[in-house]
């Protein structure tokens, strides 16, 4: 009997043993994207501000402390300090560069800035000032995030506040674009404190704001001509723009809701996608949108976010409804070794970060860094859109599903929440509700679900799980939440 007991406990220990190494075989995000760490020469602090890759095949990347670097072949397997040469130094903390015809245009904190290397150097001769109809009062929050060009060649600039309550010098707290001929035309009110500026693969611009008054929480938000953002602290400055732009937005109400107010102010747009706080990170940054037509994976034309905080970088699909942009948030990818800021995708199917933590505390427990991920060619298993129905969500998947988990209700849960839009600073999560998943329903090709979900909840985020979901080869999903900002539902 002793010796039957003894047998089964080693058959059960085996067994356990057997599943556990099985979980820890499971693909991870280095398995799909794994990331490349820059070595940067010894003494040189570069808390990257932004990059933009050169027609000579070199990236340039700015720093916080006002230097721009260009790196010899950045898509080696291996970046050595020897690739890195300084190409200008003496600027404003760069957090936007784009390259027109040669040249390099910088965005500073207090103008944009055309440079050029007029004799083939590799270092800058001729400084220009494009524009600086914007001003500076010289406190630590007035950053300025410059765009790539658009489709009629003009540059956006994204303008933080004078701190995060007040406006005190012209078009702080606002968007402005710069025109080819060096124009300064205001854009849009409302924003707050930037992180990041991108177009879409269709040359809509997005932005990041950040938590605090008016924004109760991180968020990627449109940038329409003549828009309100959100945040009033800049209104003032309608007087300079003699109505280009249409009236100033009505005060919001504050400790009201986002959706409640964008039905009274028609100038105010809401945020495409909220990013709840600590759950998907804690300081939105750089933006990024994949148009390396698949040499990134499987999600061509997505947009990509960043997190200062969490270090990591953040997956978004967005759709209109009704006219306006809204979507979900994923997560991508995490472990970089600073606070993610800039984000770079390259049509070669690269995606360069750059890290900082100076001001902030990172998971990234490095000063700095310059780093990129490549796609490994694998597919991972991933929620690949979340759209809006007018009774639940269509999920598509990068790979089929396993029709009987994928059609089970206990393998998906969703809650739903949204946030005070106030003048205080941020929110907690607010208004919560346990919305009933009635049926899933598989398509016959196991690419897609239909959740057909009870009280759907406008102005919310639709926070789904969805642990129980399987792949055909019975795999998990690698990210098993999905956060959808459900503005507006659709007829």
């Amino acid at each position: 009997m002793i010796s039957k007991f003894i047998f089964s406990l080693l058959i059960l220990s085996v067994l356990s043993s057997s599943l556990i190494a099985d979980e820890n075989k499971l693909p991870t995000e280095e398995d799909y994207y794994p990331l490349t760490t820059f070595e940067v020469p010894e003494g040189v602090v570069l808390e990257a501000g932004a990059f933009q890759l050169m027609p000579n095949g070199k990236l340039a990347v700015s720093s916080r402390r006002g230097e721009i670097w260009m790196i010899d072949q950045p898509f080696a397997n291996e970046v050595k300090a020897s690739q890195f040469k300084r190409f200008a130094h003496g600027l404003h903390e760069v957090l936007g560069l784009a390259e027109k015809d040669g040249s390099l245009y910088a965005t500073q904190r207090g103008e944009l800035t055309r440079i050029q290397d007029l004799d083939n150097d590799g270092r800058g001769d001729l400084f220009q000032t494009v524009n600086d109809g914007w001003e500076i009062n010289g406190d630590y929050h007035e950053y300025a995030f410059g765009s790539k060009f658009d489709k009629d060649g003009n540059l956006w600039v994204v303008l933080c506040l004078t701190g995060s309550f007040s406006s005190q010098v012209p078009y702080r707290g606002w968007c402005v674009r710069i025109t080819p001929e060096g124009e300064l035309i205001p854009t849009c009110s409302g924003i707050r404190s930037p992180g990041g500026i991108a177009a879409d693969a269709d040359g809509n611009m997005f932005y990041t704001d950040n938590q605090g008054p008016w924004n109760g929480t991180c968020s990627l938000k449109n940038l329409i001509p003549g828009k309100f953002m959100g945040h009033p602290g800049g209104n003032t400055w309608y007087d300079m723009t003699n109505g280009a732009i249409g009236p100033k937005p009505q005060e919001p109400e504050s400790g009201s809701r986002i959706v409640v107010e964008a039905d009274k102010i028609p100038e105010y747009e809401p945020p495409c996608i909220l990013f709840p706080y600590k759950k998907m990170g804690q300081s939105a940054s750089g933006v990024t949108c994949d148009t390396s037509n698949g040499k990134f994976g499987p999600f061509a034309k997505q947009m990509f976010v960043g997190d200062q905080t969490n270090s990591t970088v953040m997956r978004c699909y967005l759709e209109k409804v009704k006219g306006h942009f809204q979507g979900a948030c994923f997560p991508f990818r995490e472990g970089f070794g600073s606070g993610t800021l800039p984000l770079e995708m390259t049509e070669q199917g690269a995606m360069f970060v750059g890290g900082t933590n100076r001001g902030w505390g990172s998971r990234g427990t490095k000063p700095f860094a310059i780093e990129r991920l490549n796609w490994s060619g694998k597919i991972p298993f991933e929620v690949h859109e979340m759209h809006a129905l007018p009774d639940g969500f269509k999920l598509t998947f990068t790979e089929p599903v396993d029709p009987e988990s994928a059609g089970n209700l206990e393998s998906y849960s969703m809650t739903t929440y949204t946030f005070i839009y106030q003048a205080s600073y941020g929110s907690p999560e607010v208004d919560h509700t346990e919305p009933k998943i009635t049926s899933a329903t598989v398509s016959a090709d196991g690419k897609s679900v239909t959740l057909k979900v009870d009280k759907l909840q406008r102005g919310h985020v639709h926070e789904l799980h969805l642990d129980g979901v399987r792949s055909k080869n019975h795999l998990p999903l690698l990210h098993k939440e999905a956060y959808y900002t459900l503005n507006y539902i659709p007829e």
